[in-house]
């Protein structure tokens, strides 16, 4: 894939290797990836090379990368027809950051709102990657000249920066980069916490009992179901207000089995949330127990994982050396 194809876009995504996917990740993103592959020229990339922000024990990270790397693959993502790598095996991510932080002014930097988020939360370790984060950010997207970029909230400001530094580069140096569009494409399910469902479910909770990993077995899973904050009403229905905790397990309820929240209110009506709760976890157990058994299969399968790995370091490469060449001619680098 060295370019888009005719009427397909180019869409990147990335997505750090910084522990097990949770049933929120696939809800609310990697469920759609497939469908959005099957439509676009994509490509996808973990990056290992931010997770370098907190601390991590080296057998720790390159385990998680290695990992992260396999659950692509599981979602059916297809590496003969998409570019899937990880960051840190092309190199240009890390020379055009660089190049990328002089044209980045010191006020839009300490502008975004992670940085300030992420300062609080690992106050013994706020360095200077932290900081830079959002620069390395926009060298993974400009590199590709991708037309668009799948972003959650938390990664808006991301994007706008990165649109921001093309168009200030583009200005002094003529087109050089295409300036990214956030992809629209199908909206993901925002899952909250199974403990506190006003936060969103995250990996890095230290209730485990707050999220569903991907890697948890039926019992598991049937167990952090069961124990699910709810409310003492006894009433299956929709009020994200009101009854946050019930919401939310109608919204996992309806990703996993299609009914839309009224056919949810209609089959539960009457029953109280033991019913309610066995059966979400039982439609939460038939979505990702498949997808669990392919992961196995292929994460077992390091010499499978290493050779793809390597196929997709070298397409992504071609692409992003092309861009980094252009952009040190530009700004005046000797070149041999």
């Amino acid at each position: 894939m060295e370019t888009a194809t005719e009427n397909r876009k180019r869409v990147l995504s990335f997505v750090q290797s910084s522990g097990t996917p949770t049933l929120g990740n696939y809800l609310g993103a990697f469920r759609n990836w497939a469908g959005m592959a099957a439509e676009n020229d994509c490509i996808f990339g973990v990056a290992d090379l931010h997770a370098l922000t907190v601390r991590n024990a080296p057998a720790d990270l390159r385990r998680r990368s290695i990992e992260m790397y396999a659950w692509l693959l599981a979602l059916g993502l297809d590496p003969e027809k998409n570019i899937i790598f990880l960051q840190s095996h092309v190199p240009a991510h890390a020379q055009l950051a660089w190049i990328l932080n002089c044209y980045t002014a010191f006020g839009e930097a300490s502008r975004m709102t992670q940085f300030k988020d992420k300062s609080k939360q690992h106050a013994d370790n706020v360095n200077v990657g932290l900081f830079t984060y959002p620069i390395l950010m926009a060298a993974d997207i400009l590199l590709y000249n991708p037309d668009q970029v799948p972003v959650g909230d938390d990664q808006k400001q991301h994007l706008e920066l990165a649109r921001d530094i093309a168009t200030r580069f583009n200005g002094i140096y003529g087109d050089v980069f295409k300036i990214p569009e956030p992809y629209i494409g199908k909206k993901g399910a925002r899952v909250t916490s199974l403990t506190d469902p006003e936060k969103k479910m995250s990996k890095s909770d230290p209730n485990v009992k707050s999220f569903v990993s991907l890697t948890d077995t039926n019992d598991q899973i049937a167990k952090k179901i069961k124990s699910a904050v709810t409310d003492s009403e006894a009433a299956v229905y929709f009020d994200a207000e009101k009854k946050p905790g019930v919401s939310n397990l109608m919204t996992i309820y309806s990703c996993c089995t299609g009914r839309d929240f009224a056919a949810i209110e209609a089959e539960f009506a009457g029953k109280g949330y033991g019913d309610f709760k066995a059966a979400v976890a039982d439609a939460v157990v038939a979505e990702l127990e498949p997808l669990r058994t392919e992961y196995e299969r292929i994460v077992g399968d390091k010499a499978y994982i290493a050779a793809c790995a390597k196929t997709g370091a070298e397409k992504a490469a071609r692409l992003a050396y092309r861009t980094l060449n252009k952009v040190m001619k530009k700004v005046g680098f000797y070149q041999v």
